[in-house]
């Protein structure tokens, strides 16, 4: 039987990109999935749209990784549904990119809020269910939490930042028994800092392609922890 099979777990930012390809193909393999945004509107359609072809086993909350107050609601209500909280996959970012002298002080507050805090929010609020079912944690980071670019000091700082506090996380959880793994993507042909995904996107690395990785790490032996994973498309154009 699948080890994801009847697994609850939660997604935030599942709307759409990652998220959503993530969503889609754990709930193929039988899980429970609740996803996270900010608009209600935008997370009751997408959750219609998810339970009508995967018979309700989808919910949508809203809420703002920004707001610790927001993201204990988000646990208290999906353990209040289905009695329990298997598996985070903290994916929620922004990215503002440019040049010191254009970026802007709100657009570095927001990267770090959402890409930094906010997963630091996720994983408190979810620690306590967690522990109780000796879940496991995922965090979205970026190839750019360890090569830094140009134009690219808001982002970069957030998933350096990410990427050091997933692995001191898991080194401060694992003797609870869970597991923690940060996944470092590079191009996904994703909605992400304004892009249109299209056809000339299909050499990136597609969001169902993040989904199976999840599902590879979900389905993996108790003893086997992958604490980082790099993932690059084959041939870049």
């Amino acid at each position: 039987m699948s080890a994801i099979k009847d697994k609850v777990i939660l997604i935030t930012g599942g709307t759409k990109g990652i998220g959503l390809g993530v969503a889609r193909l754990l709930l193929r393999q039988g899980a429970f999935v609740a996803i996270t945004g900010r608009e209600l509107s935008v997370v009751q359609r997408v959750a219609n749209e998810l339970n009508d072809e995967f018979k309700d086993r989808v919910l949508g909350l809203a809420c703002d990784v920004r707001s610790y107050e927001d993201q204990q609601k988000t646990v208290t209500q999906i353990v209040s549904k289905w009695g329990k909280l298997d598996v985070l996959v903290a994916n929620a970012g922004v990215g503002h990119f440019g040049p010191i002298e254009t970026l802007s002080p709100d657009q570095w507050q927001e990267t770090i809020d959402i890409n930094l805090t906010g997963v630091f929010f996720s994983v408190k609020a979810s620690l306590d269910a967690l522990k109780k079912t000796r879940g496991y944690i995922i965090t979205l980071a970026s190839l750019a939490g360890t090569n830094f670019f140009a134009g690219g000091s808001a982002y970069n700082a957030s998933k350096f930042g990410l990427v050091g506090f997933s692995q001191a996380l898991m080194l401060d959880v694992r003797s609870a028994g869970i597991k923690v793994t940060t996944i470092m993507p590079g191009s996904v042909a994703t909605h992400f800092n304004g892009h249109e995904p299209s056809s000339a996107d299909a050499w990136k690395i597609q969001p169902e392609d993040i989904g199976q990785i999840v599902a590879d790490l979900l389905e993996m032996h108790p003893r086997v922890l992958p604490s980082k994973v790099e993932v690059r498309p084959t041939i870049p154009k």
